[in-house]
C-alpha cells in the first residue's frame, strides 16, 4: 500500500508541476501578446524558425535529387547534341557538299560559350573547397548555395 502512495505522491507531484508550467506559458504568451506586434512576437518566431530547420533537411535532399537528375538530363543532352552535329558534318563530308567548321557554327559556338561561362562562374565559387577536374557543375552550385545560407 505504501507503494500506491508514493506513486500517486509522484502523479500528483507531476500533475502540479504540469499546471505551473502551463500557467507559465500562458503567461508569458499573454505578455508577449501585450509587448510585442504580431509578426515580432519572439514565441510565434520560435516556432517558425523550428519549423523552417525540420523542412530545410528535407528541401536540401530534395534539391540534391533535382540537381542530380538536372546534370543527367544536360550530359545526355550534350551528349546526344554534339553527336548528331558529328554526324550531320560526316554526312555533308561525304556528300561532298559544305561542311560547317566549329567558327562557323554560331549556335554551337554560343552552346559552348554558356557552358563555360557557367562552370567558370560556379567553379571559380568553389575553388578551395572542391577537387580539381569535377565535372558535376549543378553539384558546385549548390553546395556554393546551401554554404552561403
Amino acid at each position: 500500500m505504501e507503494r500506491n502512495q508514493a506513486v500517486d505522491g509522484i502523479q500528483s507531484l507531476f500533475l502540479k508541476a504540469n499546471r505551473d508550467l502551463s500557467e507559465v506559458h500562458s503567461k508569458l504568451h499573454k505578455e508577449f501578446q501585450q509587448i510585442y506586434p504580431d509578426h515580432a512576437n519572439p514565441m510565434k518566431l520560435v516556432a517558425r524558425l523550428k519549423k523552417i530547420e525540420e523542412e530545410m533537411s528535407s528541401l536540401k535532399d530534395q534539391c540534391s535529387e533535382l540537381l542530380t537528375a538536372k546534370q543527367d538530363l544536360i550530359d545526355k543532352a550534350r551528349t546526344l547534341l554534339v553527336g548528331n552535329r558529328t554526324m550531320l558534318q560526316r554526312l555533308q563530308a561525304s556528300t561532298g557538299g559544305p561542311t560547317t567548321s566549329d567558327e562557323d557554327d554560331s549556335a554551337y559556338l554560343s552552346f559552348n560559350q554558356i557552358i563555360d561561362e557557367w562552370a567558370t562562374q560556379v567553379k571559380s565559387s568553389q575553388e578551395d573547397e572542391e577537387e580539381p577536374g569535377s565535372n558535376n557543375i549543378n553539384q558546385l552550385l549548390f553546395s556554393a548555395i546551401v554554404q552561403s545560407n
